[in-house]
Formats: C-alpha cells, structure tokens, sequence
C-alpha cells in the first residue's frame, strides 16, 4: 500500500497535524485522543469495532500505464518526453440554404499522422447521424435524415460504401470508417475530400428558429481522436455525453444569401467584402471600445444594410482559425449585434494589454439580452484571471438562440444560450460564464467529454461559480453546488464519476456526477489545501495541458504533485467510489477547565475532522482529527482543549467547505 495507508497512529497528541494552517493555537492546550494504530485496530475491540472499508490506491487503466512506460505521459502530471497527438488541416466550403434549413458542402482533410503507429484505416465522426431514422439515442430527437455523405476520396482513390474492396468506407451510427489503399505511416499525412449535406433539426445542441435564425454545429465529417492512451476513440455519441475532438487548423467559406449575418469560429477575413462600411467600422470600433458599441440595429436589417448585396443573390463569408478542435457558426436575419472589448492579459509577451473582442446577437423576442455583451465580457475579462490561462482568440460571440435550445451549449469562440425569458438575469449571468467557461475546457484544455463528462462540465461549473462570486458579490455560489451533490448523495441513487458517462444509471446519476459533484471535489480540495497550493495545482494542470488531452490520472498525479502529498485516499474515495462524508459531534463533556468533544465518523468517506471551539469570551480555538486517523479504520476521535472561559459552541467543518451530507449533526451549543 502506499505510504499514506501505512501511517499508524501511534500517538495520543499530534502536534505535527495540528500546525496546519488555524488548526491549531499555540495558546491552548491541545489533546487529540485517536485510540490505537492502523495494526492494532484491525484487532483491538471497542468503539471502532464497526470496520470502515479503506480507500484503494488509485487504479490507472491499461492504457494508461502502456503511457508511463512509453513516456508519452509522467506519474507527476504532466505530459511525458515522448507525447504526441494527431492534427489535421481542413478546408470546408459549403452552402447555407436558410428556406430549405440545409447545408451542402464539401471538407478537404489533411490528417496527420503523429503517432508511431501505421494505421490501416481512420474514423471520423458524423454527429448529424444522431438525428437519422433509428439512431441510438439517450432520449429522443427530431428525425431529419441524418448527414448524406455523397462522395469520399482518400488517398486519390474514390472510395464506395459498397465495395469489398480493401480501400472503401463504411458509415456505422455516428462514425464512418475509411480504409484507404494503404496504411498511413507515422510521420505521413491522408488526404481526403468528402462531400456531404443534411438538414438541420429544429432543436437540439444546434437548429433554426422563427425563420430568421441558423445556428449550424457539428455540420461536417470531422476527424475522430487517436490517442496514445486508448488509440482510436470511437463511442457513438448518443445525444448526451458529449464529445471529444482533436485540434487542427481550419479554413471555412460558407455562402449564405445576402441579407444573411454570418458569425463564426475563426477569424472573419473579408469583412470589407461582405459587410457594408458603416456596420464593419462600427465593429472596428467595438475592437477598441470597453463600453458596448451597437454593430447592427433593427434599423440596419436586410440586404445592403446588414450585409452586402451580390449579383448572384449570395455572399461568401471566409473564416480560418489555428488550433481549435471544431467549428460552428451563426446566420442571422434580424438578430442585433452589441460589441466591446475585453481584457485578456498580455498574450505577445510585449508589456501591453492584449483583449478580444466580446458581442452578442440577440432578438427583440430576447429583451433580457439587452445586457448579455457585457456578461460575456465579464466572463472573459475574469476566466483569463482566474484560470491563469488567457483567452487566446480574437473574439467570443454569445448567440441567442430561443426557441432552439432553453440552457446553452458550447463551441469554440461561440455559444449557443436560450432566450431566459422566464428566468431571472442572474441566470443568465450565469450560463454565460458556465458557456464561456467551456472555452478553457474542453476548447483548451482537450479533455475526452464522451467518456468523463466530470473532467469537462464539473471543471466547468466550479469555474462558474467563481465567475459568479466576483459578479454578484456576497454569496458563495459553491454552496449551492455543494448542496445538489449532497441532496443527489442522500437518495442512495450516486453512480461513480469514473463510470464511463454512458453507462450512468437513469434518473438523475449523470447530471450529478458530470456537474456538481466534481465541482464540489474542487472546493473540495481547496478547503483541503489551501487556497495558494490548490490555484498552483490547479494551474498547473491547466497550463500544462493546454491545447493537450489529459486523462484523469493527469489531473490526479499534478495534484499531488504540487501539493507534496499522495492524495490517492481522496482520489479513490471521491472519483471511484460513491461513498458519502458524514461526521457528527456524539457528545461533548466537560471537567474542571477541559472540554472534551467525541466525533463519530457516520459515513464512508473519509475527511479530516476540523473542530472549531467557541468560547463564552467571544474567542475561538481550533483542532483536528487528521485524515490518517480514519484511514486507520477509526470510527471515533476525541478532541480536548483545556480553557479558563467555558466552551458554548462545538462545530465540525464550521467554514463549510466539506461535502457533510447531513450538516445538522455537526454542531453542538451549551444550552
């Protein structure tokens, strides 16, 4: 067992343990009773007579392991000598027809291989096929047909869906196969060019509403991830864990009729071409403004004012982008634009400010959006404080998007969010920074949502709740979170974070699991911790991972890494388990100037035990019951001060910063 396990407890006092932080004062007279070592409990009778099972050391998967030894990955968390992942260059043309909600196309891929691997054939993802006839779903959706893939070429060979033949494609749910004629070598590129159309559902993650709004996502044949720790990812995606990509480059024209705004991921790069000059001055000076500039108005609506007019009647919009894992964008008819500026840091290394342009569209339907450019300034202007990562990218467009969608869903420099009609402002305050938060992960750091949704949205909402703190100053939001998980653990109905995502247990297990436990793990740790050595880990693991897929022993060995600790016992209680914290004051007795408290350890997770001491003279005293106690196997602890003023108040975790499922038991008063 590793060395946490082993501590025995062999001692009646543990100053060491005490010295933590305010856990001690040097001024009172502490005596921590802890009953016998971890050898002797297994044998001794008596109050710890019930066993509590002792967490495991953390189990890496195969792959994983296979990682460490090829040195593509390290045991202290960050990405090994040897580390590689795939990329691949696109070039997407397609067509927007807004009356038929249809989009034709064609992508030209470059992809590269990385790896040390020849492989025989590559997968690509076709995540419109969630909507075709039949599909496997998680829950129902709209049946529109589905992608239609038309033509294939890899390698400068037609390639058929039919054919016996050893270069051919085989489409299966939301993945296509393509073996080419031969293997791609390492350190050798596949050419392919794949033509393909669809029709966009109404609603879902992406769709169309009212006939003046097109959100278009997941919209062409897009490459799977190969990775060195589970080579070729290819879960079908069944319409709820979400998705997992690689990072390429990308050079997007898309033709949509004039009158049409188009907004996407990437730079614009003819706006001279499609915009007229008065909107595309307006968003020039947007650029260089922190208070809203109003781009586009309903009195700016419609073909020569909106946009520019062509003989055929249709506008090219062009956009590229470098290193981003996917591509989404917007066509908009009658949707207002408001743009200012945000700040970044400083991404050139220069000395100076950098920021990225922030902006909204929004629809009259929409009025609680008149505020929402500046909830995604905000949003910005504080994750890139916050997660000491900055925003990379020149822009971050929040859409409205009702009638498509109610909450809101994430795509590199562009979110889709719900009207919030009915809801209130901080709300949508709120799935703002939750959407915007999704641009650090997964668009930065490339976590595997498909089969750790925990890594991506519980990251995610504990970010949102720090974004929540700065803008609605005076309430803790983690506390709201803390207390979902915890009302969730009490119905016995938890399925462990490390279940892969789709294998959650219906009713209510994979939202919890994916949102506000995790996000609880880390305010969790922090209290743990401490606030320096959780943000240096927790950036460290960020940064370390930028642009990079991490698995979750990544995250777990940055930890405790930084932290000089084996956190294996909180690793494998909290992830692995679905074991719940529970201590509870059993009595509290006094004798002369001693006051003794007895804690009895209810649950299965274990947790140090931190006391605070009210005294009747206003001051406090603090002491705890170390982790290492209850990894023993202990069910009970002892605590006692020695103090002239009498005790009027015991209380167990009074910060609050413990996921205790039952907090009423953590108190006692003098009455």
């Amino acid at each position: 067992m590793p060395a946490p396990f082993e501590r025995a407890i062999n001692s009646r006092t543990r100053e060491m343990a005490m010295s933590r932080s305010k856990w001690v004062n040097a001024f009172v007279a502490l005596t921590v009773v802890l009953g016998a070592g971890a050898a002797q409990a297994q044998t001794q009778p008596g109050a710890n007579d019930e066993r509590r099972p002792i967490p495991h050391p953390t189990v890496m998967s195969a792959g994983f392991q296979d990682a460490l030894e090829n040195g593509t990955r390290t045991s202290t968390g960050e990405p090994g000598p040897n580390y590689w992942q795939q990329s691949a260059d696109y070039v997407i043309n397609a067509r927007l027809l807004p009356e038929e909600k249809r989009v034709e196309g064609t992508v030209r891929i470059v992809y590269h291989n990385n790896s040390p691997d020849s492989l025989n054939w590559v997968a690509l993802q076709l995540i419109q096929n969630v909507y075709a006839e039949g599909a496997a779903r998680s829950y129902s959706a709209e049946v529109t047909g589905g992608m239609e893939i038309t033509r294939v070429v890899a390698g400068g060979e037609v390639l058929s869906d039919t054919s016996r033949q050893p270069a051919r494609y085989r489409v299966f749910g939301t993945l296509m196969q393509v073996r080419p004629g031969s293997p791609v070598a390492p350190g050798e590129a596949l050419e392919m060019e794949i033509d393909f159309g669809f029709k966009a559902p109404q609603r879902g993650r992406m769709g169309w509403n009212l006939d003046n709004l097109l959100y278009i996502a997941y919209w062409y044949p897009q490459m799977a991830v190969y990775d060195d720790v589970i080579e070729w990812q290819t879960d079908q995606f069944l319409g709820q864990s979400e998705f997992y990509m690689g990072y390429g480059t990308y050079d997007v024209t898309i033709e949509a009729p004039e009158g049409w705004v188009i907004m996407a991921t990437g730079e614009l790069q003819n706006a001279d071409e499609v915009l007229p000059e008065t909107i595309h001055e307006r968003l020039l000076a947007a650029e260089q403004s922190d208070t809203v500039v109003h781009v586009l108005t309903p009195e700016d609506f419609g073909p020569g004012t909106a946009t520019q007019t062509s003989e055929s009647g249709y506008l090219s919009w062009h956009f590229t982008a470098d290193n981003v894992r996917d591509v989404a964008f917007l066509a908009a008819t009658e949707s207002r634009w408001d743009a200012a500026r945000a700040p970044v840091g400083d991404l050139d290394g220069d000395g100076e400010m950098d920021y990225a342009r922030t902006e909204s569209f929004w629809r009259e339907t929409a009025p609680k959006w008149e505020h929402a450019w500046r909830y995604t300034q905000h949003s910005i202007d504080f994750l890139s404080r916050w997660m000491g990562v900055m925003y990379p990218w020149s822009h971050m467009t929040s859409v409205e998007g009702g009638g498509i969608m109610g909450g809101g869903m994430e795509f590199p420099m562009l979110t889709l969010i719900g009207a919030f009609n009915q809801a209130s402002d901080t709300s949508l305050y709120g799935v703002h920074a939750h959407e915007i938060a999704h641009m650090w992960v997964p668009m930065i750091v490339g976590v595997d949502e498909r089969r750790r949704s925990w890594m991506d949205e519980g990251t995610t909402s504990f970010n949102t709740d720090q974004a929540m703190k700065e803008f609605y100053p005076g309430r803790n939001w983690d506390v709201g979170t803390r207390e979902s998980y915890a009302g969730f653990a009490r119905t016995g109905r938890e399925g462990e974070m490390m279940r892969r995502s789709d294998y959650q247990y219906p009713g209510g297990a994979w939202g919890v699991a994916a949102y506000p436990k995790p996000a609880t793990m880390l305010a969790t740790l922090r209290g743990l911790l401490g606030e320096e050595v959780f943000v240096e880990a927790y950036r460290t693991y960020l940064t370390n991972w930028s642009f990079k897929h991490p698995k979750p022993w990544d995250f777990f060995n940055t930890f405790n890494t930084v932290a000089g600790q084996d956190l294996d016992w909180f690793w494998s209680t909290w992830y692995f388990e679905i074991w719940t914290l529970d201590q509870s004051i059993a009595d509290v007795t006094t004798g002369g100037s001693e006051t003794t408290v007895h804690i009895e350890d209810l649950g299965l997770a274990p947790m140090p035990a931190r006391v605070t001491f009210t005294l009747a003279n206003g001051e406090e005293m603090h002491g705890e019951v170390p982790v290492e106690h209850w990894l023993a196997g202990n069910r009970t602890a002892e605590l006692s001060i020695t103090t002239d003023s009498p005790v009027i108040k015991v209380e167990i975790d009074a910060e609050g910063v413990f996921p205790d499922v039952d907090r009423d038991n953590n108190v006692w008063e003098r009455t």
